[in-house]
């Protein structure tokens, strides 16, 4: 009977009713293969305590704490957790993308309707109606962005979030982003006119443009922010730029006399 082939030797088709040929077992120049993601083991994990490449450390158990008073104008380089709450068409996410660019020291954006639309495969749209399948799913990516920001900050990575969050539900709103961040988090309210939020509803595409009439609803509840005590920008007649100027400067003095919330 031939022997296996010689490294680098082709291996002979089977002959007809033969099974194919493989290398042998144990060969030196032919190791075998260990099968993994569909059922096998998968890779030896590195060992504990060395130097993995991607190692991220993971959130500790305690919430974010309140940063430290600064020593310079703005925020500088303090790593923050911040909340951006604002009604549909306020320009959160744009405004939110570009402070977080900005910065001088590495910082994050996660914007929660982002996250929502990762579920693919029965996505609960709340246009199609508000129940409590759509409910739960805004519940579930509240959390996955909480985590993501303590992820972040746990890693030196300042994080700034932004999501539509009603004053007059405070326990699934700003009282569930407390929980699920911790008391470090600054929250600012960015509030521009009805009519200026219609407009830029308006130029929004797929899930993100709703209707006139739900846009005034939700800017209507969002007034009950003021008399909140927490910092409330107007930027009716901002460009992105200068908006995200004030929203630092807004942050500083959040920093310097945290609101109560």
């Amino acid at each position: 009977m031939p022997g296996p082939p010689a490294p680098g030797q082709a291996v002979p088709p089977p002959a007809p009713g033969q099974a194919p040929q493989g290398p042998a077992q144990g060969h030196p120049s032919q190791p075998q293969a260990q099968p993994y993601g569909w059922g096998g083991t998968g890779p030896t994990p590195p060992p504990s305590g060395g130097q993995a490449t991607g190692h991220v450390q993971l959130p500790p158990g305690g919430p974010v704490p309140l940063p430290a008073p600064l020593a310079e104008p703005g925020t500088g380089s303090a790593t923050l957790a911040v909340l951006l709450i604002g009604p549909a068409g306020a320009g959160k996410t744009t405004v939110a993308r570009l402070w977080a660019a900005r910065r001088r020291v590495p910082t994050a954006h996660v914007s929660l309707d982002d996250v929502r639309e990762w579920v693919c495969s029965g996505f609960a749209d709340p246009q199609a109606g508000w129940n409590d399948h759509s409910e739960a799913q805004y519940r579930l990516a509240r959390r996955t962005c909480g985590f993501a920001a303590r992820n972040f900050l746990a890693n030196g990575i300042s994080c700034i979030l932004d999501d539509a969050v009603f004053p007059d539900r405070p326990v699934v709103g700003l009282g569930g982003w407390k929980r699920h961040v911790g008391p470090g988090l600054l929250p600012v309210v960015l509030l521009p006119g009805l009519e200026v939020v219609l407009e830029r509803n308006a130029a929004r595409s797929g899930n993100r443009r709703l209707s006139d009439e739900e846009v005034a609803r939700i800017h209507g509840r969002m007034a009950g922010w003021y008399g909140s005590g927490l910092p409330i920008i107007d930027n009716s007649t901002y460009d992105v730029e200068t908006t995200a100027r004030v929203l630092d400067d807004v942050l500083a003095r959040s920093i310097a006399s945290p609101p109560a919330w």
